[in-house]
C-alpha cells in the first residue's frame, strides 16, 4: 500500500466542474453522502413559494431530506434557503420525518455556530465537500459531515430513578406485573441475555448493566403498554389493529401496544416478534 499525495482543488474555480455536476453526481448515487441508504426522488424540486429545493432523498419509509448545495464556503443566503426549503417540505408533507442537509465546501467555524444554533430546533446535517485531483487527472469527491442532527429524546431516555419490583407491585398490583412478567416471557428477552430493569416510569431491559430498551413496557392498573421501538410497517400495524390496539407514535419512533391479557401477545405473536428483531436491527444489537 502506498500513500499518495493529491492536490486540493476548489470547485468554485474549477473550469470544468460546477454545481450541477456535483448536483447530478449525488443524485445518481445518494450514498455517497455517508447518510444511509437513501434514494432520489427529485431535483430542483420547484417550491410554492418560488425557488428550486437542489435534491429530495428519501430512506424508502417515513424519512426525507431537503439537501441544498452550494460550492465554495457557505453563507448566511444558503442557510435561510436551507431552512425555509426543509420547513416548506415539512408543512406540504407532514406525514414524513424530514430532515434539512446543508452542503458546502466550506463551513466555516462562524457558519458553525449558526448552524449549532438552529440545530437546537431543526434536524439539520452539515456536510462539507472535500476535492482533490488524483495522479491521473480525475476528480476525487468525498462528503465530510461536520455537524450531525441532534435526536429528539424521549422521556425514556432521559434520566430515571432506578427502583425495584416490589416499587411496581405496590403501584399496580402484582395481577398487571404478573401480566408484564409474561409479555417478556413471551418475547424470549432472557433467552437473549437481557434482564428487566425496574425504573419509577417504565421497566426496562438491560446488559452487561447497559440499558438496553428496545422495548419495554409501561404497567398500568388495568393494562400494561407494550412499545417497541421498531420502524414503522403500516401493512402489519393494520392487519395486528384487527384484534389489539396498536398506534405508532411518530414523536418518538416506536409502536404502542396496549396488552389486557396474554391472550393479545399470543393471538399476534409471530407479528410481535417481527417487529421486535426490527427494533433490535435498528439498534445494531444482539
Amino acid at each position: 500500500m502506498k500513500i499518495i499525495n493529491q492536490k486540493k482543488v476548489n470547485l468554485k474555480t474549477h473550469p470544468e466542474i460546477n454545481e450541477k455536476v456535483i448536483q447530478e453526481y449525488i443524485f445518481n448515487d445518494p450514498s455517497v453522502l455517508g447518510l444511509g441508504d437513501l434514494q432520489a426522488v427529485a431535483k430542483e424540486k420547484t417550491q410554492p413559494t418560488g425557488g428550486r429545493l437542489d435534491i429530495l432523498l428519501s430512506d424508502g419509509e417515513k424519512s426525507r431530506y431537503e439537501v441544498e448545495l452550494q460550492l465554495g464556503p457557505t453563507d448566511p443566503s444558503h442557510i435561510i434557503r436551507t431552512i425555509e426549503y426543509w420547513d416548506m417540505e415539512k408543512k406540504r408533507y407532514p406525514q414524513y420525518d424530514h430532515t434539512a442537509v446543508i452542503i458546502a465546501e466550506e463551513i466555516t467555524s462562524r457558519f458553525q455556530n449558526v448552524i449549532s444554533l438552529f440545530n437546537n430546533q431543526i434536524p439539520l446535517i452539515a456536510l462539507q465537500i472535500h476535492a482533490t485531483e488524483t495522479a491521473d487527472g480525475n476528480l476525487s469527491i468525498s462528503f465530510v459531515k461536520v455537524m450531525d442532527k441532534i435526536e429528539r429524546a424521549s422521556d425514556e431516555e432521559e434520566f430515571v430513578e432506578n427502583t425495584d419490583r416490589n416499587y411496581w407491585d405496590k403501584k399496580v398490583g402484582k395481577n398487571i406485573m404478573s401480566l408484564s412478567d409474561q409479555i417478556f416471557e413471551k418475547l424470549e428477552v432472557e433467552k437473549m441475555g437481557y434482564e428487566k430493569k425496574y425504573n419509577k416510569i417504565y421497566i426496562g431491559l438491560q446488559k452487561d448493566g447497559i440499558a438496553r430498551n428496545f422495548v419495554y413496557v409501561k404497567p398500568k392498573k388495568s393494562f400494561v403498554t407494550l412499545i417497541v421501538r421498531s420502524n414503522e410497517f403500516p401493512d402489519l400495524a393494520e392487519k395486528l389493529s384487527n384484534t389489539i390496539d396498536i398506534d405508532y407514535d411518530h414523536n418518538w419512533p416506536s409502536y404502542r401496544i396496549k396488552v389486557r391479557n396474554i391472550k393479545d401477545v399470543d393471538s399476534n405473536l409471530d407479528d410481535i416478534l417481527y417487529l421486535v428483531d426490527n427494533a433490535k436491527e435498528k439498534y445494531g444489537l444482539d
